[in-house]
């Protein structure tokens, strides 16, 4: 009986440091799963903008639009913008499977604004499109993307808007015009 005592404490510590144990090893589990989503919503995030980006570069060069007026062979163009366009519609599932409501939101924008685009370049514009504002709307719908692909991966710090720099690398009217 005069041992009890000891034995209980004994026994308490034990459970106390089996119960922190599980505790630290549970959350350092959370945190590493958390890092690995994290890395794969990254991946998810980059590819599915690079491939609508890729689709909006065909689009632009096709229409003769882009500031470098690259000289381009329309069909070889226009195989190439296909060949995006399915890489965007694959990379497309990788975000809505990963990413956040805010970001699928954004990312959908985005890719419908570089479709209408897309359209226009391959001639089957819808009535009333203008292209001065589609591509500005594909610009704002960018950056919007970015913002929110940035606050679901949790970086800190806003991302740099490139619409209004970018309106004025691409003057719509003029090149029409010329």
């Amino acid at each position: 009986m005069d041992q009890l005592p000891a034995l209980l404490g004994v026994l308490v510590g034990t459970g106390g440091t089996i119960l922190a144990t599980l505790i630290a090893d549970r959350s350092r589990w959370q945190r590493q799963q958390a890092a690995r989503w994290d890395e794969r919503r990254l991946q998810a995030y980059v590819e599915f903008a690079n491939a609508v980006k890729e689709v909006h570069t065909y689009a632009l060069r096709i229409a003769n639009l882009n500031a470098l007026r690259h000289g381009v062979d329309r069909e070889h163009a226009l195989a190439r913008m296909e060949e995006a366009d399915i890489r965007r519609t694959k990379t497309w599932e990788s975000v809505l499977l990963l990413g956040d409501a805010t970001s699928i939101t954004a990312a959908r924008e985005w890719r419908a604004a570089v479709t209408d685009i897309a359209r226009y370049a391959r001639g089957m514009t819808s009535a009333g499109f203008e292209l001065a504002a589609g591509l500005g709307h594909a610009n704002e719908t960018r950056d919007r993307f970015y913002q929110a692909a940035r606050a679901s991966l949790g970086i800190r710090g806003s991302a740099v808007p490139q619409s209004d720099w970018l309106a004025g690398k691409l003057d719509i009217r003029t090149q029409q015009d010329a």
